[in-house]
C-alpha cells in the first residue's frame, strides 16, 4: 500500500507530462491546464496521506523498489524515504506547486504553447518530489539535475527572445559548476562508507571508530558547493535574478518553494556529516550572511519589480544558510516554510501586475494600482509586513529566531544579518509604494484597461497571503511544534528558546524597530515626497554600483568568458593553424611520393628487369656481408 501511493505521489505528474506533452495542443488550453493542475493536486493529497501517518507515528516510511548498483561491497538501491522533513517538504512543494498551477491557467491563458508550459511545470514538479523523497544521494542526484533541466526548459520558455535564451543557458550552465561539487562530494561519501544511503551512512558515521574528519570536512565542503549553486549563495548566485526571464509562475515556482530550496534540504538532511565539519559549518554561516547583505543592498535601487523579488529571494535564502552554519537546522527550515508562504504570494502578486499593466515591469511606470486592485493589493501588504519581520505575520518569527540564534553564536554574522533585514524591509515598502500608491505613471491606454486579475489570479493569492499571516505559529517561541516534529532527524538537540528573558526580548524588540525603520524610511521617500527612482541614465555614484549589481556579471564575462574565448581564439589562429599545416604538409608529401611514385609504372619490361636486377643483387650483397 506504501509502495503504491508513493509511486503515485510521484508518477502523477510525470503523466500529465506525459499527455501534456503528447496530447495539451489537441484537448485545449484550458484543459491541459487544469490536467496538469490536477495532477499536481493529487500529489498534494497523497503527501497530506503520509503527513497524517508520520505526524502521529513519528516513524519514517523506508520503500526499496529495487536494486540499483551493486559493485563489490558498495550497493545502491532505488528506494523512497518518507520521513519528518521529506514529508513536509513535499507538503509545500505541491501545494504551493498546486496554486501556481492554478494560477497559470489564467496566467497563460494567451500564450500559444500553454500545453508545453504545463507540461515541464509537471516534470519540474516530478523532480523535484524525487529529489526530496530519495532515500540516498544517487536518487537525490537525479532530482537535482531534473530540476536543473527543468529550470532551463522554463527560463527559455518564451525562447524566441535571445536574452531569455541567454539567461536560460546561464542558470544552466552556473549549476553545472555547483553540481561538480556536490558530484565530489557524493564520491567521497561512497568511498568511505561504500554507501549513499542515507540511514545507513548516518549509522557508519555515528558507529566509526577512526573517522577521517579532514576527509569528511572535505566532502561537506564539496556538498555545500553543490548547495551554492542551486540555492544561489555567494559566488554561484548570479544566474538566479537572471532567472525573471521566464513566465512570473516559473518565477513563484523556482524561487518560493522548490529548486532555490533543495541546497538547504541537502544540507539539513545530512546534518550528521556537516555537525563533525565545524570548519564547513563556519564558511556556510560566513557566506549566507555576507550573501543575505550582498543581495538586500542590490535590491534597494532595482526598478524591475520581479529583480527586486529576485534579489530578496537570494537573500533570505543567505539568512536560511546562515542558520544551517550555526547548526540550526530546525530554524532553517521553518524559514524555508515561511518564505515558501510570502514569497510565492510576492511573486503570484507581481505577475498579477504584470498580467493587469500587460507586461510591464518597471516600477517607475506603476503607481495607484491599489485602487484597482485591491486584493492583488492586499495581498501583497500582507506578504511585505511578513518578509519584513514584522509581527504578527509568519516572517517575523522565522527571521526572529535566525537573528537569536546568530546573536547567540557570532555577533558580527547577528549584526549583518540584521542590517540585511533592516534593508529588507526598506526594500519591499519601496517596492509596495512606487506599485501601489500615489498617481498612475503608466501610459493612458495602459490606465484605461486596468482591472483586478481574474479569479483563478487572486484565488491563489488570498491562500498563500492567509499562510504568510499564519504560518508563523507552527513554531512559537518556546511552544514550537515544528522543533518536536523535526527533532528524531537530528543528533544534536534542536535549538529551543526554553525561556525568555530580558535578552531575548531586547533582540526582537531590536529586530521589529530595524524593520519599522526600514518601512519610515521607505514611507518618507516614496509615498509622503512621492519620489520616483531615476532613470537609467541618471543613476550615478555608489547607487550606479548597486543597480549594476556590483559589477559581478562583468567580472565574471571578463575573467571567464572573455578569457576562454581569446583561449579558444588562440588556438584557433595559432595552434589549430599550426597543426593544419603540418597535418597538410604531410599529406602534400605524401601526393608528391605517389606523384613522382607513379612514373615508375610506365610499362617498360626493361626498366622492371632493371630494378629486378637491382634488387636481386641488393639482397645477394646483404646475405654476403652478413656472413
Amino acid at each position: 500500500m506504501d509502495t503504491n501511493l508513493a509511486l503515485l505521489l510521484l508518477l502523477a505528474p510525470f503523466l500529465g507530462f506525459l499527455f501534456n506533452i503528447f496530447f495539451g495542443k489537441s484537448i485545449g488550453k484550458t484543459a491541459s491546464g487544469i490536467l496538469g493542475t490536477l495532477t499536481v493536486a493529487l500529489s498534494f493529497a497523497v503527501t497530506l496521506c503520509f503527513f497524517t501517518r508520520i505526524n502521529a507515528s513519528q516513524e519514517a516510511i523506508q520503500i526499496q523498489l529495487f536494486d540499483w548498483i551493486q559493485i563489490s561491497n558498495f550497493k545502491v538501491e532505488f528506494g523512497f524515504l518518507l520521513d519528518q522533513l521529506s514529508v513536509l517538504w513535499l507538503l509545500f512543494v505541491t501545494g504551493i506547486g498546486s496554486l501556481i498551477h492554478l494560477y497559470s491557467i489564467s496566467y497563460m491563458h494567451d500564450d500559444e504553447n500553454m500545453h508545453k508550459f504545463f507540461a515541464y511545470l509537471n516534470l519540474f514538479i516530478f523532480f523535484m518530489i524525487t529529489l526530496v523523497m530519495g532515500s540516498n544521494l544517487l536518487v537525490l542526484f537525479i532530482g537535482w539535475e531534473g530540476v536543473g533541466l527543468c529550470s532551463y526548459l522554463l527560463i527559455g520558455f518564451w525562447h524566441k527572445n535571445q536574452d531569455f535564451n541567454d539567461a536560460a543557458k546561464k542558470a544552466f550552465i552556473m549549476n553545472r559548476i555547483g553540481d561538480l561539487g556536490l558530484l565530489i562530494g557524493i564520491f567521497i561519501l561512497g568511498s568511505m562508507f561504500s554507501t549513499l544511503d542515507y540511514n545507513s551512512l548516518q549509522v557508519a558515521i555515528s558507529g566509526a571508530t577512526n573517522l577521517d574528519v579532514t576527509t569528511l570536512s572535505i566532502a561537506a565542503f564539496c556538498l555545500f558547493i553543490g548547495a551554492c549553486g542551486k540555492s544561489a549563495q555567494i559566488p554561484l548566485y548570479t544566474w538566479l535574478p537572471d532567472a525573471m526571464a521566464g513566465p512570473t509562475p516559473v518565477s513563484a515556482l523556482i524561487h518560493a518553494a522548490t529548486m532555490v530550496t533543495a541546497g538547504i534540504f541537502m544540507i539539513t538532511r545530512l546534518n550528521y556529516v556537516f555537525d563533525l565539519a565545524p570548519d564547513v559549518q563556519n564558511i556556510i554561516a560566513i557566506v549566507g550572511a555576507v550573501t543575505s547583505l550582498v543581495a538586500a543592498t542590490i535590491a534597494l535601487v532595482q526598478t524591475d519589480i520581479k529583480k527586486v523579488l529576485a534579489y530578496s529571494t537570494v537573500s533570505q535564502l543567505g539568512l536560511m544558510f546562515l542558520a544551517l552554519g550555526l547548526g540550526a537546522y530546525e530554524v532553517a527550515v521553518f524559514h524555508v516554510i515561511t518564505h515558501a508562504f510570502f514569497k510565492a504570494c510576492l511573486f503570484l502578486g507581481s505577475g498579477s501586475v504584470i498580467h493587469a499593466l500587460h507586461g510591464e515591469q518597471d516600477m517607475r511606470k506603476m503607481g495607484g494600482l491599489k485602487k484597482w486592485m485591491g486584493v492583488t493589493f492586499f495581498t501583497f501588504l500582507i506578504s511585505s509586513l511578513a518578509i519584513s519581520g514584522i509581527p504578527p505575520f509568519s516572517g517575523f518569527f522565522s527571521k526572529d529566531e535566525i537573528l537569536m540564534v546568530a546573536f547567540e553564536h557570532n555577533k558580527i554574522l547577528w549584526f549583518i544579518a540584521s542590517l540585511a533585514s533592516l534593508l529588507t524591509a526598506f526594500y519591499m515598502f519601496r517596492l509596495l509604494y512606487l506599485t501601489f500608491f500615489n498617481d498612475f505613471r503608466g501610459t493612458e491606454k495602459q490606465k484605461s484597461h486596468l482591472h483586478e486579475s481574474p479569479a483563478l489570479i487572486t484565488f491563489p493569492l488570498i491562500i498563500l497571503a492567509i499562510l504568510a499571516a499564519i504560518g508563523g505559529l507552527i513554531s512559537l517561541p518556546s511552544n514550537s511544534w515544528l522543533n518536536g516534529y523535526l527533532s528524531p532527524l537530528f543528533a544534536k538537540e534542536v535549538h529551543e528558546a526554553h525561556h525568555f528573558g530580558t535578552q531575548e526580548y531586547s533582540l526582537m524588540a531590536i529586530a521589529v524597530i530595524g524593520g519599522l525603520v526600514g518601512i519610515g524610511i521607505a514611507y518618507s521617500k516614496y509615498l509622503k515626497q512621492n519620489q520616483v527612482p531615476e532613470s537609467d541614465e541618471s543613476i550615478t555614484g555608489f547607487a550606479k554600483t548597486l543597480y549594476n549589481k556590483y559589477y559581478v556579471d562583468e567580472a565574471y564575462d571578463f575573467i571567464f568568458v572573455k578569457s576562454i574565448n581569446s583561449l579558444s581564439n588562440f588556438f584557433r589562429d595559432q595552434v589549430e593553424t599550426g597543426l593544419s599545416s603540418a597535418v597538410l604538409g604531410l599529406g602534400k608529401i605524401t601526393n608528391e611520393l605517389g606523384y613522382q611514385g607513379k612514373k615508375i609504372q610506365s610499362g617498360s619490361i626493361g626498366l622492371y628487369v632493371l630494378f629486378f636486377v637491382l634488387g636481386l643483387c641488393a639482397i645477394v650483397t646483404y646475405l654476403f656481408l652478413a656472413q
